[in-house]
């Protein structure tokens, strides 16, 4: 099993782009509320009488970007798991450095292309894709070097 210490480079990428995918986890939410108040649509009756708006459940802005939000706690949070996990085998760290940045950078990439300016396909499918198979390669390194602990 690798030693992992704060000081490791790997270990520093895996906390900026764990960081970095916290922040836009976060700011998908404040998205949501931005939307809701600059339409006027609420989900709750009193939201919608403090703020001078009405009670709607699908208003196609706010429904997009709460699809999105919800495909981020989806998937986000397995990255979190699975690359902690691959840290532990002992990554080399541009390698690991590499995965990181790409899963980050395509679940940004995918929020804009599907709640801020929604492309056509490939393109969200591609964005979703990518990282999709990050985590799955990340899981089999795992799976493949401890499956002989068993």
């Amino acid at each position: 099993m690798a030693v992992l210490a704060l000081s490791s480079p790997v270990v520093q990428s895996y906390i900026v782009y764990s960081a970095i995918l916290a922040l836009k986890l976060i700011s998908v939410s404040t998205m949501t509320a931005i939307a809701r108040m600059t339409r006027g649509v609420f989900a709750n009756p009193e939201d919608a009488k403090t703020l001078k708006g009405k009670v709607k459940y699908d208003d196609p802005v706010v429904e997009r970007i709460r699809r999105a939000h919800l495909n981020d706690l989806e998937n986000i949070p397995a990255f979190w798991v699975l690359g902690a996990l691959y840290l532990t085998t002992g990554p080399v760290a541009a390698w690991a450095t590499l995965l990181f940045r790409v899963y980050a950078v395509s679940r940004i990439v995918h929020t804009i292309v599907y709640a801020l300016i929604p492309l056509p396909q490939p393109a969200r499918g591609i964005a979703f894709g990518v990282p999709y198979l990050i985590k799955w390669y990340m899981g089999f390194q795992v799976a493949l070097y401890y499956i002989s602990a068993l």
